[in-house]
């Protein structure tokens, strides 16, 4: 996908949003000025469900062990592996992504909603310090522990060997695969019932998620899941320098092409760097409706984010029914710029510019809402006879 930004004679606001400009222009000289804001009310009723789990979390996070990262000690995680039961770092959190779903779900504290049932689970699992006792019982004395400021090449060594390969498991003690299903009967029950839920919940799930608050002094101080070669695309994920993540709403498609008879069983594959993540997959539709959220981590070099969509097959190979890529430069840039600066109001920032050249339905507008920058985009899917689809893109600093 070609990029191209417009070029609008629009002045730039007055007061606040032109000093916002300003920075702007900056960091991206090309792109369109910005022009009338355009907010969208805040989603209270979110907040106010999951705000019982998320104290019941705070109170975790204060117990014994969990105020450091299970894995290397860095003060004050903000991430968790709900299959793990542990608190970890930013920097720990990418490792554990690229373990796979299968090994360690990773939520964050602050930008995911909670509900009491994953809350439940870590409270069976019962933290950091019960974790350790098992899964570092046998670490050879002459091995060094990861420490606050050990490299992204061993962490990705240690954490593998503690999570996956279970070298420091004491399996006179404990089931050397019980990670899989939890350490107890009733955090299994807990799970299988969470993921159940989950499921459910994915048709009633809104377009739009909130995801965090302001941007501030976050990009500058680096703090630092195509179809089933997910788990293995993402194995270098942990030794990659991050710069942010991009939260990626996958929501919906429409007059996607044909792959069985009549209609298509279209899941949609997300690809940056060297990770990949993967909706579920909807059934006979050709217009179908994910509002599916999936998290990535920003690379230092910024690569595009590829989109791949897929029809699944039981008994043969998936069909591909269509691909695109998205330059999220200017995206990250307008993060950027508004986490330099003071401005809360509402705004747009520039856009991406439908034409000829490229594959957008329409503009993709960059707009400040809440403290968020987000785009919205509609892309004509390509080497395909037809199809569109539409996604939401966040970015999000590491610091939340």
């Amino acid at each position: 996908m070609s990029t191209q930004h417009g070029n609008s004679d629009t002045k730039p606001p007055s007061g606040s949003g032109s000093r916002l400009y300003d920075l702007l222009c900056a960091e991206q000289p090309y792109w369109n000025r910005p022009s009338d804001a355009d907010s969208t009310p805040w989603n209270f009723r979110e907040l106010w469900k999951s705000s019982g789990a998320k104290e019941r979390l705070e109170k975790l996070l204060k117990e014994s062990g969990n105020g450091v990262c299970a894995d290397c000690g860095t003060p004050d995680p903000k991430w968790v592996s709900l299959t793990l039961g542990v608190f970890i770092c930013i920097k720990c959190s990418g490792v554990h992504r690229s373990l796979g779903v299968h090994i360690s779900k990773v939520l964050s504290v602050k930008l995911d909603e909670w509900t009491d049932e994953q809350v439940d689970v870590l409270v069976n699992l019962g933290g950091n310090n019960v974790a350790n006792n098992k899964y570092e019982a046998l670490i050879p004395e002459n091995l060094k522990k990861l420490t606050p400021d050990s490299s992204n090449e061993e962490r990705a060594d240690f954490i593998r060997r503690k999570y996956e390969m279970l070298q420091f498991f004491d399996g006179n003690k404990h089931d050397p695969h019980s990670h899989q299903r939890t350490s107890s009967s009733s955090s299994q029950g807990s799970l299988s019932n969470l993921f159940s839920q989950d499921k459910r919940q994915y048709e009633k799930q809104p377009t739009r998620h909130r995801i965090g608050q302001k941007f501030r002094n976050s990009w500058g101080r680096r703090d630092s899941d195509n179809h089933k070669s997910v788990r293995k695309s993402n194995s270098l994920a942990g030794m990659v320098e991050f710069i942010g993540m991009i939260k990626v709403n996958v929501v919906k498609g429409t007059n996607l092409a044909v792959r069985d008879m009549v209609t298509s069983d279209p899941y949609v594959i997300l690809t940056l760097g060297q990770q990949s993540v993967k909706t579920r997959v909807i059934k006979n539709n050709l217009n179908p409706v994910w509002n599916e959220s999936l998290m990535l981590s920003i690379p230092d070099s910024i690569p595009p984010l590829k989109v791949i969509v897929y029809d699944k097959d039981t008994f043969s190979h998936d069909d591909f029914m269509g691909e695109a890529e998205i330059d999220i430069q200017p995206l990250v840039a307008a993060a950027k710029a508004h986490e330099r600066s003071e401005i809360q109001e509402s705004m747009q920032l520039g856009k991406w510019v439908a034409s000829k050249d490229n594959t957008l339905e329409k503009d993709g507008i960059i707009t400040v809402t809440d403290g968020k920058v987000q785009q919205d985009i509609s892309l004509r899917l390509q080497k395909v006879e037809r199809g569109v689809l539409e996604i939401e893109l966040e970015c999000v600093p590491l610091t939340q």
